[in-house]
């Protein structure tokens, strides 16, 4: 009970470091790990401890699949080469340069647990970045980027670190056998996850209370990490690959009033979520702290700052080199505006390398020696290394991005909003389109309709935002027009997400709109 008590306490602490982070325009994060630092250092705290098995599973399957559910295909395809590079060969370089550190300032640190030490710090959480970021209204493509890496660099390091882990297990591995092992690892991952997503669009179609909606979107999350990883694949991997193809063709089958309600609990989730996971590490820190001497706590410091700083040095170093090679080898021939990232991109990028949420669950996920478990040698070096990486990632350069941003002077290139006007002008043209072709007794009230939508195209036309305001309750005569012009409406929006005119970005800012416009007309109809 006291357990509990003190979660429900700290659950709220964390809700009121989120508005306190908003008021200063800085990550929740960053205040959420200094209120896990705060935790390890309070007397009297219950020391708490998670069963390793289920830490990837808790923390890391629904924060992802709410990433990959946003993600834009399209806009991915437009920047593979830097998505591909941050995500394979940054996270890459950073496990190396963070083993050979480590083994530096640990010199009896064995190479496997020093490669999962890299394994677990090498992600960078995007959310943390881009909530300070899209306060600012930069370039879509770097938002784009940093969003893109982390889908795919969890992926990647996760993959690091259970190698990593099974070689400190076993004591050996055999690196040519991993490769095509990680090939069927790959390929299954991925045709699992479109099986697994087209079976949920099935069901999906057969829900219709917004409470069923909520509780299968959750099981399936853990369902299909579980099945993937039971069956020896990458559960990263299938999650993500489930997740966009869901997001492609959700809208078709869920309606706006299951949807609505969805996404808030959804937001809700991730934020205590990020809570549980600083709260769990400042409670598992504080034994740690407790068994530490002197000389081993100036030990543990020692190589937590070195392998910070590689952390930041690394990325810094391929980013900028990345960028310098890129616009080299294209001089001299004509560019598209955009196709390479300036210098100022580039240094946003490379700093925006906050950990977070993964770089916690992977450390809590390694055996702790309980329940008759191998115990991963140096653990408690591994956790304190990691978390003091989130916290001083998080701190300096989280609480340093809004002078950057400033000092750079990088705006918005207002292709998203071009998208988003072009989305709403489409979908009036289609709407009129179905009104016209309706056949109704009230031909007064089709005109009624159909100028409502005029207005809209107008306003689209013009660049302003924000739906029409509502015609009144004449427009409870005509809901089965409207039915019919809001279903030309999604139509064309989802045509024009397929066909590639516009991105994810655009089609969810319009596809909200269109929700809460569905919403009010089902509402009018049932105060008929």
């Amino acid at each position: 009970m006291a357990v509990f008590e003190l979660v429900i306490a700290l659950l709220l602490v964390g809700a009121v470091l989120a508005a306190a982070a908003r008021q200063l325009n800085l990550p929740y994060p960053a205040l959420l790990a200094l209120g896990g630092a705060g935790l390890a250092l309070l007397p009297n705290v219950p020391s708490v401890t998670l069963d390793p098995e289920l830490a990837l599973a808790l923390f890391v399957a629904p924060v992802l699949l709410d990433a990959a559910y946003d993600a834009s295909p399209r806009d991915l395809r437009r920047y593979w080469r830097p998505v591909a590079s941050l995500a394979l060969i940054t996270v890459g370089l950073t496990v190396a340069a963070v083993a050979v550190v480590a083994r530096w300032a640990v010199p009896t640190l064995p190479w496997a647990a020093a490669i999962a030490l890299g394994a677990i710090v090498a992600p960078p959480d995007a959310a943390a970045a881009t909530t300070v970021l899209r306060q600012f209204h930069p370039p879509h493509r770097v938002l784009v980027i940093l969003e893109g890496e982390s889908l795919f660099n969890d992926a990647t390091a996760l993959i690091i670190y259970r190698l990593a882990v099974a070689a400190a297990v076993t004591g050996t591995l055999s690196g040519w056998s991993v490769i095509p092992m990680l090939a069927v690892v790959a390929i299954g991952s991925i045709v699992l996850g479109a099986v697994l997503s087209r079976l949920m669009l099935l069901a999906s179609r057969r829900i219709e209370d917004v409470a069923t909606a909520v509780v299968v979107q959750f099981l399936s999350t853990f369902g299909v990490w579980i099945l993937a990883e039971r069956l020896g694949l990458s559960g990263i991997i299938t999650v993500v690959v489930f997740a966009i193809l869901v997001a492609r063709h959700a809208p078709e089958v869920v309606p706006a009033r299951l949807r609505v309600p969805s996404y808030a609990v959804w937001e809700v989730v991730v934020f205590v979520l990020n809570v549980l996971a600083f709260i769990l590490v400042g409670l598992q820190l504080k034994p740690i702290l407790r068994r530490l001497g002197t000389a081993d706590l100036i030990t543990y410091a020692v190589a937590a700052v070195a392998v910070c700083a590689a952390v930041i040095l690394v990325r810094i170093i391929w980013v900028m080199a990345y960028v310098a090679v890129a616009r080299w080898a294209a001089r001299g021939r004509p560019r598209a505006p955009g196709e390479y990232p300036s210098f100022r991109i580039a240094a946003v990028i490379a700093w925006c390398g906050m950990r977070g949420t993964v770089t916690l669950a992977a450390a809590l996920a390694l055996p702790d020696g309980l329940r008759g478990q191998f115990a991963f040698p140096y653990r408690d070096l591994i956790l304190f290394t990691a978390f003091c990486v989130v916290l001083g990632t998080l701190v300096l350069q989280g609480m340093t991005v809004r002078p950057l941003m400033r000092k750079l002077a990088l705006h918005d290139d207002g292709s998203v909003d071009r998208e988003v006007q072009l989305a709403r002008a489409e979908t009036a043209r289609a709407a009129i389109d179905a009104v016209d072709g309706a056949e109704a007794a009230d031909q007064e009230m089709i005109q009624l309709l159909r100028r409502k939508y005029q207005d809209r195209l107008r306003r689209a036309e013009r660049g302003t935002s924000g739906l029409p305001a509502s015609d009144g309750d004449r427009e409870s005569d005509f809901t089965g027009a409207q039915r019919r012009a809001q279903a030309a409406e999604r139509r064309i929006l989802s045509e024009l997400r397929a066909q590639g005119v516009i991105g994810d970005d655009a089609f969810h800012r319009v596809e909200e709109e269109l929700d809460w416009a569905e919403m009010h007309r089902e509402g009018m109809a049932r105060s008929e």
